[in-house]
């Protein structure tokens, strides 16, 4: 598996590296490859969301063709994007998801953050706070769109788009009552991508 850090790209840009690397993984021209980023501000929303914000939103929204709803991408947040080969792996999308949330969870330990899964929820938890979205998709059987890390990011966007009913979103930051080296969390990521995958 191969990982490359990309730092602060659009959405747009890092969309599409992602989608040449999925028409080449399926052709077997390239690796199982895993993305970081971090992203400019953006809202995004799945393509079969109902989900709508409730007044104007301060930075752009995208539809794109992943499961989940309404989500801000930020500065101080890491995103990943796995692109991999499901079908080599014997993984469904569902046990993809729940990989991910393992893997992530492993990533956290060393960094003093014990995330949990929520019954009925994809993502992590923690102090019944949402700290990691995933939100994805395949095709031909290639993992596509991933999951988006609070680290150090503005909280703030996300009221914008949760209903008093909804999450209550965290980072990292906020949970260890300091802000955090973003290329350690990185690293962290990654190498637990590395052993697990």
């Amino acid at each position: 598996m191969l990982v490359r850090h990309l730092g602060l790209k659009t959405y747009s840009e890092v969309m599409a590296l992602q989608f040449t690397l999925l028409r080449r993984r399926a052709l077997g021209e390239a690796p199982d490859t895993l993305l970081l980023a971090q992203h400019p501000s953006i809202y995004t929303r799945g393509v079969d969301s109902r989900q709508k914000p409730g007044h104007k939103l301060p930075y752009p929204l995208r539809t794109v063709d992943r499961e989940g709803g309404l989500f801000y991408h930020g500065p101080g947040q890491l995103a990943g994007y796995p692109v991999f080969d499901l079908g080599e792996r014997g993984l469904t999308l569902r046990g993809y998801q729940r990989s991910l949330e393992g893997v992530l969870m492993e990533a956290l330990l060393p960094l003093g953050v014990k995330a949990v899964r929520r019954k009925g929820s994809v993502g992590l938890w923690v102090q019944g706070r949402k700290l990691v979205f995933i939100g994805v998709a395949a095709q031909k059987r290639i993992s596509c769109h991933g999951f988006a890390l609070n680290i150090n990011c503005d909280l703030t966007p996300f009221h914008h788009i949760t209903p008093r009913s909804g999450p209550k979103w965290t980072s990292l930051a906020e949970l260890l009552g300091k802000p955090q080296d973003e290329t350690a969390v990185a690293k962290a990521v990654a190498e637990a991508f590395l052993r697990y995958f």
